[in-house]
């Protein structure tokens, strides 16, 4: 253990509040301040070769060209890189990420992006076809999630974040306009998506954070006693991405309605999955817009709704709550402006993609893949039930998290990286989890992932003095009582992957 990791243990035992005058403190000594970077930095050296793998193998540029470089060439780049990142997601490697991955599946989205290339949205006079692809994504969208005959309107945006976020922007906005609230607060669980913290700091909404259960799903008992009059919206997630639980949403939303509030229900990860698992009978609560509660629901269309990465939908009860998303402005010289997202140009070609999905899997289609993948993710349970250094957090459907009451999970997570799996460490607490998809239904991968978690946990076992690669950035991470060196941490992996 290093100095800086035993100062953090120490700090750890004291009240927060200290903590963070400590951390304030620690930071405004040269000495202490310069070799903690020195740490990080150490740490990030070891983690460049696995951001910047083609680093001297092709080519860099840190400006443009003089003369442009042929097109053959740079395709043939391309090519290269293409072929070394899809040999790793191709044969189910890795969590998530790559939601379908069939290649006559992506052949055909190629060609449907090719022929809408040019499309803008923005200029829907221009593209109407775009407008087409939109309303009726949003359209059948809604229709899957309850909202048939219920007044449900939308848009299209560029991803669950981008939806999470313009829901809280569209709360804020309504709790102004109609109640005179300016100190918003939200309520949401500590599992949910950090897009809803990007928006508590973009919007300025005040967080109000809630416990969960043993099973992962948020209080009802403390969201009722969080609620006061700024309160403008709740939120739950179906289910939440680290543990993969549902939120018990019938209680929530209809808190949410009892107070005369919104309630939002984040579907990004299940959306597409959870009305596909009920029909086949699957224990799945309601979360949808069948529960009068419910007044928004993200859902994203690229993960999966089989769509290319860029598109998510984000619904509403009623137009009149859809308008506080809207901008518009009727005073710019440039002329009228209006747009229903954060964005003015958008690619209209990746909402054509999302709609060629959704028409080309159809509704039989996406009932057989959720078939394929539950059938999958109920293997793989079994598989880490019977590890007896492993065990599963909560009762999860296709997101599947699993922690250790004797090793250090994180260096299970480190051999599993040896062995070419991609899986998502997380902490509080501290655990693994695989994001079931189609890739994990091919033949043979569900059990050659419990082969070698198996093998990893006897590894580890038999092996405790080794220190990992990763296992000690996610330690430092989950570890960490001062969140500010966290934050510090992870700044310099973003400046990382920027550098030439």
């Amino acid at each position: 253990m290093s100095q800086t990791e035993k100062m953090l243990k120490l700090l750890g035992k004291l009240h927060p509040s200290l903590v963070k005058f400590v951390e304030k403190r620690l930071k405004s000594i040269p000495s202490l301040s310069q070799k903690i970077d020195s740490e990080y930095d150490e740490i990030m050296a070891g983690l460049e070769s696995s951001v910047k793998p083609y680093k001297g193998k092709f080519d860099s540029f840190t400006r443009i060209p003089e003369a442009g470089r042929g097109r053959a060439e740079i395709l043939g780049e391309m090519e290269a890189m293409r072929a070394q990142e899809e040999s790793h997601w191709k044969d189910g490697f890795v969590s998530g990420a790559v939601y379908h991955g069939d290649a006559e599946h992506i052949e055909f989205l190629n060609q449907v992006y090719a022929i809408n290339s040019q499309s803008n949205p923005l200029h829907s006079d221009v593209w109407p076809s775009a407008a087409k692809f939109e309303a009726e994504i949003v359209a059948m969208t809604a229709d899957m999630l309850g909202g048939a005959g219920q007044g449900i309107f939308g848009t299209v945006s560029s991803g669950g974040t981008e939806s999470i976020m313009l829901a809280m922007k569209t709360y804020r906005d309504r709790a102004r306009e109609e109640r005179g609230i300016t100190r918003p607060e939200m309520i949401a669980p500590v599992t949910a998506h950090a897009a809803f913290d990007k928006a508590s700091q973009y919007f300025k909404i005040k967080m109000v954070h809630i416990p969960v259960d043993e099973n992962f799903r948020a209080d009802a008992n403390a969201a009722r006693k969080a609620i006061n009059r700024n309160t403008i919206v709740i939120a739950g997630s179906a289910p939440s991405f680290p543990h993969g639980a549902i939120d018990p949403i019938p209680e929530l939303s209809e808190l949410a309605h009892r107070h005369n509030i919104g309630f939002h229900t984040d579907a990004c990860l299940g959306g597409f999955v959870l009305p596909w698992a009920e029909k086949l009978g699957y224990p799945v609560p309601p979360f949808d817009f069948r529960l009068p509660g419910v007044t928004s629901i993200s859902v994203d269309t690229h993960k999966y709704g089989y769509a290319a990465k860029g598109t998510s939908v984000i619904l509403y009860r009623g137009r009149e709550l859809l308008h506080y998303q809207y901008y518009t402005t009727s005073e710019w010289p440039g002329g009228l402006y209006f747009s229903p997202t954060f964005a003015g140009s958008r690619p209209g070609a990746l909402s054509a993609a999302c709609w060629a999905a959704l028409t080309s899997v159809g509704a039989q289609g996406y009932m057989d893949a959720t078939q394929r993948i539950l059938e999958t993710a109920n293997a793989i349970k079994d598989g880490i039930r019977q590890i007896p250094e492993l065990r599963l957090l909560g009762d999860p459907l296709f997101v599947v998290a699993f922690a250790s009451d004797s090793l250090d999970v994180y260096k299970v997570l480190d051999f599993m990286s040896r062995k070419k799996w991609s899986l998502n460490g997380l902490h509080k607490p501290s655990c693994v989890h695989l994001c079931v998809t189609l890739r994990h239904t091919q033949p043979g991968i569900a059990e050659r992932f419990i082969s070698d978690l198996r093998e990893a946990a006897a590894y580890v076992k038999d092996h405790p003095e080794e220190k990992g690669t990763m296992a000690p950035v996610y330690g430092m991470a989950a570890t960490m009582p001062m969140r500010g060196l966290v934050s510090d941490m992870l700044k310099k992996y973003l400046d990382l992957m920027f550098k030439v």
